[in-house]
């Protein structure tokens, strides 16, 4: 009797999970199994608020992304006739006219979202972005914005502190890691359950090898500070012109890359730091992680050890199309071949479905609990 009772709950566990990727299937347009990513960093505008639709978006993805955490940019370049004529810059290194904090994309976000059929929002995973991190009222318009939009929002992000060429050019109070306005924004982001995207350099470009990376004691402070907040380091720290710690000048890329990866490993295995991610996304840093067999024998080893603690995003913006959005997945194509199955797993899709399901669910419960109903 209890072999056929156990062969029973087997049958109705299995169906239940038949059924569960049968929802994601029809939700998403994607089979469970034949989807290859989630994209835990993506931009659907640009440095001038313009983009693409989200419906654009999902045909874009079509069967090989599962979801995709969606956010515009938070960041509007000025068209200064003075400074550019009628040329209209579009990218913030296209002109000297400053940046400024422009807080409709969290509004157009949602209500892109919101236009979609209720089956289709599964894929994503709005995010808000729309503040200025040196102000000690963003955690006001973070809170403001779940209040205004209630069961749309899963995190914050991403938004910048520290960023090559562009922290210079944003207008008003430059941001900082030992601001006591991004720790309000953690702290109630932590109160909320939102997971949070942080981009922020580990260094200022073009330093001397050899020296200690300018921000990182900022950072791991700020982030012992706030255990109860899930936090995306994006891009592992790096930029552009960011390069991966060098321990001497002379060094080769890959031993630079290696240097790098030792930082990472440190965080990685600090206790106090468990609630920390990385993400490997942008173009940039996938460049220096495949660009020999070494650096990515050795990243693959390190993602290997903690497969738990990496997720994949594209970074794009406003993909024209599929072959566009798709090209930093295809690059690292190196790297999936070398990690684990499991490990690959876990970067390309588990890690993300697991930080944003839990978010989704945390800020479902924070709302139920504390957005009254709007007036109509």
């Amino acid at each position: 009797m209890k072999n056929e009772e156990g062969f029973v709950r087997n049958k109705v566990t299995a169906l239940a999970g038949a059924i569960a990727l049968m929802g994601f299937a029809v939700s998403s347009g994607a089979g469970a199994e034949d989807y290859e990513m989630n994209d835990s960093h993506f931009h659907l505008t640009n440095y001038v608020q313009q983009g693409i639709s989200v419906d654009r978006m999902l045909e874009i993805m079509g069967s090989r992304t599962g979801r995709v955490a969606l956010f515009g940019i938070p960041l509007q370049q000025t068209w200064s006739f003075e400074n550019s004529g009628e040329y209209a810059p579009t990218y913030y290194l296209q002109s000297d006219a400053p940046l400024y904090y422009y807080s409709f994309t969290d509004a157009y976000i949602a209500m892109s979202y919101l236009a979609l059929p209720e089956k289709k929002r599964d894929r994503f995973d709005p995010m808000i972005t729309g503040f200025n991190p040196a102000d000690m009222y963003a955690a006001d318009h973070i809170r403001r914005v779940l209040e205004t939009f209630p069961g749309v929002f899963s995190g914050i992000g991403e938004f910048t502190i520290h960023k090559e060429f562009v922290s210079s050019k944003v207008a008003g109070n430059v941001a900082s890691l030992t601001d006591p306005a991004l720790d309000r924004i953690l702290e109630f982001a932590g109160e909320a359950g939102l997971v949070v995207i942080l981009h922020s350099d580990l260094d200022v470009p073009f330093v001397k090898a050899g020296a200690k990376p300018i921000y990182l004691d900022q950072m791991n402070a700020l982030l012992r500070r706030h255990p109860a907040t899930t936090i995306i380091w994006a891009h592992v720290g790096l930029g552009r012109v960011i390069n991966p710690v060098q321990s001497a000048a002379s060094a080769p890329a890959t031993e630079r890359s290696l240097d790098h990866l030792g930082l990472v490993e440190a965080a990685l295995n600090d206790a106090s730091l468990n609630h920390v991610y990385f993400d490997i996304s942008w173009d940039e840093v996938a460049k220096y992680i495949v660009a020999t067999d070494k650096s990515v024998s050795e990243s693959a080893k390190l993602i290997n050890r903690f497969p738990q603690r990496f997720l994949f995003g594209t970074d794009v913006v406003a993909p024209s199309s599929a072959e566009m959005y798709y090209a930093v997945f295809d690059e690292y194509q190196p790297l999936w071949d070398a990690l684990t199955p499991e490990a690959s797993e876990l970067v390309r899709k588990g890690n993300y479905e697991r930080l944003f399901d839990e978010a989704r669910r945390k800020v479902r419960a924070w709302e139920a609990a504390n957005v009254k109903t709007q007036r109509r």
